[in-house]
């Protein structure tokens, strides 16, 4: 029912920064997967900017609520807090996405702070951030399934 796909030539990239209306020059290095139901993409999240051992940036774009599942969620925050042992995840989101802004808090990332007209239509955008410590989707005592 269900499928992640990893992005081999570049279009799901080009489909999560279309949707969102983003240009592809503010992606760099993209490890991108799609989510998939019933043959029809539905999501996407691509991990940019990696640094293993440190940080990873995100940018999530859905067209509908279905690839967010327990077991989709759990692999990518598996990918990057113990695939690439990264210590924390930042996400930017519009200040007027308030559905994303509530999303995104649901699954645990915290406001860190606000850049002020950072969108090329001067949007403000609000900074989130999870620590690997702080992730509910992993376990994080290291003793489990490793």
């Amino acid at each position: 029912m269900y499928q992640i796909l990893p992005d081999i030539n570049g279009d799901i990239t080009k489909w999560v920064c279309h949707g969102l209306g983003e240009s592809l020059d503010s992606i760099n290095s993209p490890l991108t997967y799609g989510f998939a139901f019933r043959n029809r993409m539905v999501g996407g999240l691509i991990f940019h900017n990696i640094r293993p051992h440190h940080d990873v940036w995100w940018t999530i774009y859905s067209t509908e609520k279905t690839w967010c599942n327990k077991s989709t969620l759990k692999q990518m925050f598996t990918l990057a807090f113990k695939d690439l042992d990264c210590r924390r995840i930042s996400i930017l989101v519009s200040r007027s996405n308030r559905h994303c802004l509530r999303f995104v808090r649901r699954l645990g990332f915290h406001i860190e702070g606000l850049l002020r007209h950072f969108r090329d239509n001067g949007e403000d955008c609000f900074v989130l951030g999870m620590l690997k410590e702080e992730c509910p989707w992993i376990n994080n005592r290291g003793t489990e399934n490793e």
